[in-house]
């Protein structure tokens, strides 16, 4: 299996590995790498679940991804573990510079006229959670229910990064895309190439085993064979 491990993780172990893999990143995405050229179907198939993969990695879907991603999938016909583990071409460290720029880009392509500072986005935060909570709890108390910190986070958060995301998501992922086609197609003829070198080697291996036997089991056909063939003066 692609993501069975021999030892489970323990929660803890599994946030530590999700922050800053055990390997660091650059083994982290080898891995991804290698897995992906492993995978046992048309490289174009391969590389359409690349792509859903790697746009639905951008785009702001917190819980949602893995789900966002087998749908992308299924939407162009792409390989479904490869869209997996496309999403995971954004990690914990990276993410934060490109949710700002996203949402930088966004505001400027909506003319949002708010300043986006690390305050504001704090601030935005800040309110929405606070919501909610207060609607949760209103379902179980006699409280009013509050909706503008959850509605300005929308406007001012969210879309906008959804959007500044859109545009750089399915750019880079299109360079995935023909980046993988190559990439798959290689490894796949060098993977075959081995597996026919495999085969004729245990084909002359069984051969020879298979004569062996022969001369073992008819020593006397073997040696009128042998006495046969005109020898050295």
């Amino acid at each position: 299996m692609v993501f069975k491990r021999r030892e489970k993780l323990g929660w803890m172990a599994w946030m530590r590995e999700m922050i800053y893999p055990r390997g660091g990143f650059k083994r982290a995405t080898r891995y991804v790498i290698h897995r992906m050229s492993r995978l046992p179907d048309d490289p174009h198939r391969i590389a359409r679940g690349v792509f859903a993969g790697f746009l639905v990695g951008f785009l702001p879907l917190p819980g949602l991804q893995f789900v966002a991603a087998w749908a992308a999938a299924r939407l162009v016909r792409g390989n479904l573990l490869a869209a997996l583990l496309g999403t995971f071409n954004t990690n914990p460290l990276t993410t934060p510079f490109f949710a700002v720029f996203a949402m930088t880009f966004g505001h400027w392509i909506m003319g949002v006229q708010e300043p986006l500072t690390a305050g504001a986005i704090a601030d935005a935060f800040a309110h929405a959670g606070a919501d909610l909570w207060r609607n949760f709890m209103a379902i179980f108390t006699p409280a009013t229910m509050h909706w503008g910190g959850l509605i300005r986070f929308w406007h001012e958060i969210y879309v906008p990064y959804f959007i500044g995301a859109l545009l750089p998501g399915l750019v880079i992922s299109a360079v995935a895309y023909y980046v993988t086609i190559p990439l798959v197609q290689t490894y796949q003829k060098a993977r075959a190439a081995k597996a026919d070198d495999r085969h004729e080697r245990r084909r002359k291996l069984r051969a020879a085993l298979a004569e062996t036997a022969h001369r073992l089991a008819h020593p006397r056909e073997t040696a009128a064979g042998d006495d046969s063939r005109p020898g050295e003066p």
